[in-house]
């Protein structure tokens, strides 16, 4: 899920008990059947995963879906990766790295031998086309917001690969970028990339291959055996997207799938105590909200779309945020799966998250949503129980859409309306594909919508989608989404994005990114709701070795690289790996060492999350 996009959007996270690898080891192992009984076949060992969001597009310049960017690292190698462990960066294509003392020129060293599935080498090239084609484009530009910085890249030989920042930047190894084969995407015009859909004979230097997509029944990839940090343990890898979360727990239940993701509350724990199931509950990075079109417009700033003007007065939006219980959704939608949410760096990246003091605080409060709305002169002039505008004219009678996917979208809609009603805004729920609302959302024409992101370890991609220039744009005449989904433009919170992506020192860097977030929750382009947990559930009596990230109770899969599809086998393969070694420990293999996993006595993973800030360390 690289590259911090649009989770379907959404998912959930929590902190695992103990160590969590070795607790799936251990329940895997302990509930393999008799060797052959129910374990795939030797002649090819198929992994499918179920989602509840198909992939949007096959072209990295297109998705925006958190599955897409799951297909995408799968596909593709990015330059520098994100630790297992706790997402430090780690060497990928580039094997090594060097910055000249003054910060400005970053030399990556690419590793030799990688190669793309068509045969031909990886070079500091392709590498180098991959950036160029981004900075010097416009509509590839808006999936990947990282190269502002970035003077030049150029690649002085096959294996070396030279960036020029324009300042110092915390950001050079926080590229999330997959590398495209130059000899392949150069072929492809800046407008045919626009509707390109990379699903036939793509070309790709990661661990899996492409190998057939039917839209709305299954991707299939195959594993790379020639890939450079070893091939996968399985033959293959099957995405099969699920039409509502019941049909996916079905699946699941009757070993149609072996790993289903973004469970609901209700499925998941009637799973806990399911034979031959592990249930998962996970800390992941992602947030839900309630978005406000605060006045769309161009990035040239001419206005666009059909919002509702009062949604362009803070003071309403800020009326909004006292009205939304975010403790109420955590307990009655995520059933407990979660915790409310402030600022858009969740609470997992606790050294750059904001939370409000005492007194600046959106607490949940009608009686002063109402008093909000009556200073701002939005009052109920002629008994219908809507408010108007100040003027006396049009009522505040607001489109909310939810997503057709999202159960819990369509729940938190309706409190919505119920706690709107109660201030004297009318609301006209309306529920969409995810992918007609993303259209919508470009247009600008809506009121509200539900919806989250899933936030990447560096904040800059998720603060760059509030800036003036994350708004829409046109293109050949026609108006094109870009990343900014309320349209909020704010010259003050532009010039604070500007320092953070050059401040170096971490601890300046991280008070700026806290003020950028303080600014949003003032201004209030969205109401934060929750912060929730992945619910993952997977056939433990068919696959083991499952590494999560962070270490210390993260996702299984749905992370920043691809450590589980790479390390997973069959149960009996895991144990007698750990048989061969001579020892009874778990073992898990990354990067084709085998680490030992000591022996845990808790046989529980799941947990409820942490309420204090001293539990969740």
């Amino acid at each position: 899920m690289v590259g911090t996009h649009r989770s379907g959007r959404s998912r959930k996270a929590r902190r695992l008990q103990g160590t969590a690898v070795a607790l799936a080891v251990l329940l895997a192992v302990a509930a393999a059947p008799v060797a052959g009984a129910q374990e795939q076949p030797a002649k090819k060992l198929t992994f499918t995963v179920g989602i509840t969001t198909d992939v949007d597009s096959l072209n990295p310049f297109i998705g925006i879906v958190a599955e897409a960017y799951e297909v995408y690292q799968a596909m593709y190698d990015y330059l520098v990766g994100y630790s297992s462990k706790d997402f430090s960066p780690v060497p990928e294509l580039a094997e090594s790295w060097q910055v000249s003392p003054d910060g400005l020129t970053w030399t990556f060293k690419i590793r030799q031998g990688a190669k793309w599935s068509d045969g031909q080498p990886v070079t500091a090239r392709d590498a180098a086309y991959t950036f160029n084609r981004i900075m010097k484009g416009s509509f590839e530009q808006t999936n990947y917001p990282y190269t502002d910085n970035i003077k030049s890249v150029t690649a002085t030989d096959d294996a070396t690969l030279v960036m020029v920042a324009k300042k110092p930047s915390p950001t050079m190894l926080r590229l999330a970028i997959p590398i495209l084969p130059e000899h392949v995407w150069k072929d492809i015009s800046a407008k045919e990339v626009q509707t390109f859909e990379n699903d036939k004979n793509a070309v790709g230097s990661g661990p899996f291959i492409l190998e057939e997509r039917k839209t709305g029944q299954f991707i299939r990839l195959r594993a790379n055996k020639n890939y450079w940090a070893g091939a996968p343990k399985i033959d293959e890898l099957v995405f099969r997207p699920f039409n509502n979360a019941d049909a996916l727990l079905q699946a699941l239940k009757k070993g149609e799938i072996d790993f289903a993701d973004d469970l609901d509350p209700a499925p998941f724990n009637s799973l806990k105590n399911t034979p031959g199931i592990t249930a998962v509950q996970a800390d992941y990075p992602g947030f839900d909200e309630l978005a406000f079109n605060t006045g769309a417009a161009l990035d040239t700033g001419e206005p666009i779309g059909d919002g509702h003007p009062a949604l362009k007065d803070k003071r309403v939006r800020q009326a909004i945020a006292r009205a939304v219980d975010g403790k109420a959704l955590t307990d009655r939608v995520l059933q407990g799966y979660g915790e409310a949410a402030t600022g858009v760096i969740p609470s997992l990246y606790k050294d750059l998250h904001f939370a409000p003091g005492e007194g600046e605080a959106h607490t949940f409060d009608l009686g002063v949503a109402n008093q909000l709305l009556d200073q701002a002169g939005y009052r109920d002039t002629n008994g219908d129980k809507v408010r108007e505008m100040p003027n006396g004219g049009k009522p505040l009678r607001f489109r909310l859409f939810a997503r057709q996917e999202s159960n819990e979208s369509q729940q938190t809609a309706q409190f919505v309306k119920g706690w709107l009603r109660d201030i004297g805004i009318a609301t006209d729920v309306k529920v969409v594909e995810a992918n007609r609302l993303t259209e919508i959302i470009g247009q600008g024409e809506f009121d509200m919508f539900e919806w989250g992101w899933v936030v990447e370890p560096d904040p800059n991609y998720q603060l760059s989608t509030f800036t003036c220039g994350s708004r829409s744009y046109k293109s050949g005449g026609t108006v094109t989404a870009n990343l900014s989904d309320s349209f909020y433009c704010n010259p003050a919170y532009d010039k604070l994005y500007e320092q953070q992506g050059v401040t170096i020192d971490p601890a300046r860097r991280a008070q700026i990114v806290k003020d950028m977030q303080r600014m949003l929750y003032d201004d209030a382009p969205y109401v934060l709701t929750y912060y929730y947990d992945d619910l993952q559930a997977y056939r433990g009596d068919r696959f083991a070795g499952f590494v999560p990230q962070p270490e210390a109770g993260g996702v299984l899969l749905f992370q920043y690289g691809t450590y589980s599809y790479r390390n997973i086998a069959p149960p009996s393969q895991i144990a007698a790996a750990s048989k061969g070694g001579g020892s009874a420990l778990p073992v898990v293999f990354i990067g084709g060492v085998v680490i030992l996993l000591a022996a845990v006595g808790a046989m529980v993973l799941v947990r409820r999350r942490a309420t204090t800030q001293d539990e969740r360390e």
